[in-house]
């Protein structure tokens, strides 16, 4: 497939349920020029979508015509097809949506592969091809992934529990007197006001949450296990897992998405 030398973008699309990520990709290249995030709103129509897309497009100094193709994976099946009407209606040609009709590259040994998410793979391709090895990602969305693949490139199955997000809305929804509270670096274990306390329970909690559970897969993979953690949540959560993953890709599901549109291209 040719083409034509202005459509020369890839535009890669990952609709997570709280986040929206996507990115530009030059054809031929293997970094992302430029991403973004938004919310993800599950209403959004196609032309609601389109309007977004445009306007972040045009404050890089791109627009539609500059995208050659394209490619999504969503864990909100309804946006799935609205992005793909976006593709029909403003790109050149079809959007590919990853899922059971396209190629991977990578056999997936569980015992319903239809239930493994699209995010969720796509990161294992992208983590494999990274490592060339066993390999796990730990991915800090709405919930917290952590993904497995073996050796051979297969993709054994993983473990998934809720996200840091999650938690705080619970506290404060659940817990009349806990604020909301963002996500920082806590002063001190010991939390000295109520909002540095939660702080450093999210902290301190998740980060003993990976370790853990990453010692366990370590255990039962093998010690050599690369780990590569990613999501909106990863780097504000590197100081408290840094002695346990191995690195930190922000863009790990965006080039996932680059690697089977080059398969599927």
């Amino acid at each position: 497939m040719s083409e034509p030398s202005a459509q020369n973008k890839l535009l890669v699309v990952d609709v997570g349920n709280t986040q929206t990520h996507f990115g530009v990709i030059d054809h031929g290249s293997e970094s992302i020029a430029e991403q973004w995030r938004f919310a993800t709103v599950r209403e959004s129509t196609a032309d609601e979508i389109a309007s977004l897309l445009s306007g972040l497009l045009a404050l890089r100094g791109l627009s539609f015509a500059d995208i050659g193709g394209s490619i999504v994976s969503s864990t909100v099946p309804q946006l799935s097809e609205q992005w793909s009407a976006v593709a029909e209606r403003y790109l050149h040609g079809p959007m590919l949506t990853v899922g059971p009709s396209l190629k991977t590259g990578m056999p997936i040994r569980t015992e319903n592969p239809h239930e493994v998410g699209a995010d969720r793979l796509v990161n294992a391709v992208a983590a494999y091809a990274r490592t060339g090895s066993t390999c796990v990602v730990v991915d800090f969305g709405t919930a917290i992934t952590y993904d497995a693949v073996s050796a051979d490139g297969e993709y054994l199955g993983g473990i998934i529990t809720p996200g840091i997000e999650i938690s705080l809305d619970a506290l404060s929804e659940r817990a009349a007197k806990l604020p909301r509270v963002e996500l920082t670096e806590p002063r001190a274990v010991i939390g000295r006001s109520t909002v540095e306390a939660i702080r450093s329970g999210i902290a301190f909690g998740f980060g003993g949450q990976v370790e853990g559970i990453v010692r366990r897969l370590r255990e039962e993979l093998g010690e050599d296990t690369k780990v590569i953690a990613t999501g909106g949540f990863a780097t504000a959560m590197y100081p408290f897992i840094k002695h346990t993953i191995d690195e930190v890709d922000d863009v790990l599901t965006l080039t996932g998405l680059r690697l089977i549109w080059d398969l599927n291209r």
